[in-house]
């Protein structure tokens, strides 16, 4: 952490915070501007400094990394990416974090994705992590990318009983038969672990629901800090654990570093992202709690 970059930034904020609270005491209006250059200021300022917190991961986080963990060598993992651009900052940190683990502990990785906009971050997250971090790996024998199907929850229903039914060829029209990846892959029953990192219709639910129930077949998920809610009711008996936004990645990051020392080097985007999330947050709490106590003040007077 920077110690300086931290110290300037909760100087800031609380010069801020305290002429706001002087002047609602007063009784007079704080103009909305202010507020948002404050907010502006609390999450510029960390990223301009590089301000970051160490993360603990909460049961649910340590769940999902456990399972990956102790998977025996070559354990077949398939990771599905149901999500879009617009999603991806949030959610990019899971599936980098879930593939450097899968990669690191010598799993066989199967991507896939029921979104067509998910197809470009698998191969993204295909070069930037195995690529690049793990360039012994083999496509077809390590790892193989089957693609997008059109049909949702419909594929699920499939592939459940056979894969090959959906998909003959990987991503780059090799048939399926002739890698080594695939020997013995008739259906998801045959997988180890999957793995749907998403937040929308279809994602981590209906891989629960259409995959995950019916072929007895652990599942680990990922999302949207805002779907995370409605997950933890499948915790833990038909989920196995769960990252909730940017906050469980970088619980899945400091666990990952915290295992495995040599990643203390890569980028961990959800560590980094937060150090501004965490200074945001204690600026909208000193606003309530300012907001409140000026409240009581002036009632006090009779204004």
């Amino acid at each position: 952490m920077n110690k300086w970059g931290l110290i300037i930034s909760l100087t800031i904020i609380a010069a801020g915070l305290l002429y706001l609270f002087i002047k609602s005491i007063r009784g007079r209006d704080v103009e909305r501007r202010f507020i948002f250059l404050f907010m502006g200021l609390a999450v510029a300022v960390p990223i301009l400094f590089n301000i970051s917190f160490s993360e603990k991961a909460t049961p649910i986080v340590k769940a999902a990394f456990d399972k990956i963990e102790n998977l025996p060598p070559g354990s077949k993992i398939l990771i599905s990416f149901d999500y879009d651009p617009a999603m991806a900052p949030e959610v990019n940190p899971m599936t980098d974090a879930f593939v450097r683990h899968a990669m690191a502990k010598g799993h066989r990785v199967y991507f896939m994705n029921l979104w067509a906009t998910g197809q470009p971050m698998v191969a993204t997250a295909i070069d930037r992590i195995i690529k690049t971090e793990f360039p012994e790996k083999k496509n077809g024998v390590d790892y193989v990318n089957l693609g997008y199907k059109a049909g949702g929850t419909g594929v699920l229903n499939v592939i459940i009983t056979d894969i090959r039914k959906m998909y003959l060829t990987d991503v780059n029209g090799i048939n399926l038969d002739s890698l080594p990846i695939m020997n013995g892959i008739r259906s998801l029953r045959d997988m180890d672990l999957l793995i749907s990192v998403g937040g929308g219709l279809p994602g981590v639910k209906e891989w629960v629901l259409f995959a995950g129930d019916p072929g007895h077949i652990p599942v680990v998920g990922g999302c949207a800090a805002v779907s995370a809610p409605l997950l933890y009711p499948y915790y833990p008996n038909q989920l196995m654990g769960l990252l909730g936004g940017i906050k469980g990645a970088a619980e899945y990051e400091s666990e990952l570093k915290r295992k495995y020392p040599r990643f203390a080097e890569t980028p961990q985007p959800g560590i980094k992202m937060m150090g501004p999330q965490t200074m945001a947050h204690l600026v909208i709490m000193a606003f309530i709690i300012f907001g409140n106590i000026s409240y009581f003040v002036l009632k006090s007077r009779g204004e």
